[in-house]
């Protein structure tokens, strides 16, 4: 069975964005990319929320082609590229995208179905609303969070309206240089 990992930028207090969306106090520099980076090559598949697959299929396609490109928007633009993506939106529902599918019903069964298919990793990068869905339907297996050192007050929780209890496993810590702290955890 293929695992569904999230990533997700946090605040210390449970946000993944400001109360308008606001994303201005997220850290991300070479040293969060690189350590990053090394999961993206295990997975084939991204899934997204419609509001952040929008936002990254504006920037990724292109982004290795712009003058002064990074390393990291080489290799992000290129695996953005190449994989499959997966996107959980009504509005879309009914468009044809390029290696993208969208799945506006049955989220449960479809995403099960997904990860019992052949393949690698499937990543979830922010997509609060997404991340919701698929937490409350117990089909998140690997939380990568990366705590940045910020308080918010108010804003879109990382975790809404769960179901029951999940327990998980701490199964790695690292802390960058900039005080943001990575937190791998795993459900047992």
């Amino acid at each position: 069975m293929r695992k569904l990992t999230v990533f997700m930028h946090i605040s210390l207090d449970g946000f993944t964005a400001g109360p308008n969306g606001e994303m201005d106090w997220i850290h991300v520099d070479d040293e969060i990319f690189d350590y990053a980076g090394y999961r993206t090559d295990e997975s084939d598949t991204a899934l997204y929320g419609r509001v952040t697959y929008e936002m990254m299929e504006s920037y990724w396609p292109t982004a290795a082609d712009q003058p002064g490109a990074s390393k990291h928007d080489i290799q992000h633009s290129n695996w953005y590229k190449s994989v499959d993506k997966v996107v959980l939106s009504k509005s879309l529902q009914g468009q044809q995208l390029n290696k993208t599918r969208i799945i506006s019903d049955n989220i449960g069964a479809e995403i099960k179905t997904l990860k019992k298919a052949l393949g690698k990793e499937i990543v979830v990068f922010g997509s609060p609303s997404a991340v919701h869905t698929l937490t409350q339907e117990g089909l998140v297996d690997d939380f990568w969070l990366f705590v940045n050192p910020v308080l918010l007050g108010k804003g879109i929780p990382l975790f809404k309206d769960l179901k029951d209890r999940v327990s998980l496993k701490l199964v790695e810590s690292k802390a960058f240089k900039s005080g943001v702290i990575c937190l791998h955890y795993e459900k047992v």
